[in-house]
């Protein structure tokens, strides 16, 4: 059954479904860590929720949106219509490997990107179609999404991305192969007492070596309230 949510920290509307994958605090927390400008692509883009957020920053063209499920797709169309962003926002439903083929090369600015976290073969998939593709990698690795990462990329164009630390050796490897050089990263801890659960990391193609830890993210204080950063990040007021 569909609903209509409030985008966090913005005035926008999206449109999601309950039976279905919607986003997490970790596609809030990525769209936040991002500094978009110009051209802008988000890889995996599900129902739109980093277009909508990212949409009013300064300095942006366009952002386009890629989905490759059909009633997801369909459903950030709709949700970029909703918001009267269709000249600001386009999505584009289809298989983000098939990106080279509509998109010049080192025609992208920024680049985002919260992929499907699990190896295919890593973990029992889902049955529900719509969760396996979210969770795993079904539709393209990790691999196959930096390569198109590289192609699309302007030289010192910067891709942004969110992941588990289990994956954080695979990220960074396959980054500098593609020639986006690790610039920053930032882990995300549930709770000082608790270890990393996810990263995210801004890496610049074409860029030196030049590898920098920032401070990390704390989700929840130890009591259970959300820390300042994060009522900071959905905008929220305590």
């Amino acid at each position: 059954m569909e609903r209509i949510d409030k985008v966090p920290g913005t005035e926008y509307e999206i449109i999601q479904n309950r039976d279905m994958f919607s986003y997490g605090v970790d596609a809030i927390l990525l769209s936040s860590f991002a500094k978009p400008k110009g051209v802008v692509v988000d890889l995996g883009t599900g129902t739109g929720i980093i277009p909508l957020r990212l949409v009013d920053r300064n300095n942006i063209k366009k952002i386009y949106g890629v989905e490759i499920q059909d009633e997801v797709a369909d459903m950030a169309k709709r949700s970029v219509l909703l918001n009267s962003l269709d000249e600001r926002i386009e999505i584009l439903h289809m298989d983000l490997r098939e990106l080279t083929k509509i998109l010049p090369k080192a025609s992208v600015d920024v680049i985002t990107c919260n992929p499907p976290y699990m190896k295919t073969g890593g973990a029992i998939i889902n049955d529900n179609e719509n969760f396996a593709l979210s969770r795993h990698e079904i539709k393209g690795s990790l691999e196959d999404i930096l390569k198109v990462c590289a192609y699309l990329l302007k030289p010192a164009g910067k891709l942004y991305m969110v992941h588990r630390p289990n994956r954080l050796v695979d990220v960074l490897h396959y980054m500098r192969e593609n020639k986006i050089e690790p610039k920053y990263i930032r882990f995300v801890h549930p709770k000082k007492s608790k270890n990393t659960n996810l990263f995210l990391v801004e890496g610049h193609k074409n860029a030196r070596r030049d590898f920098k830890i920032l401070d990390p993210l704390y989700i929840y204080n130890e009591d259970g309230s959300y820390t300042d950063e994060i009522y900071e990040i959905y905008g929220r007021i305590r």
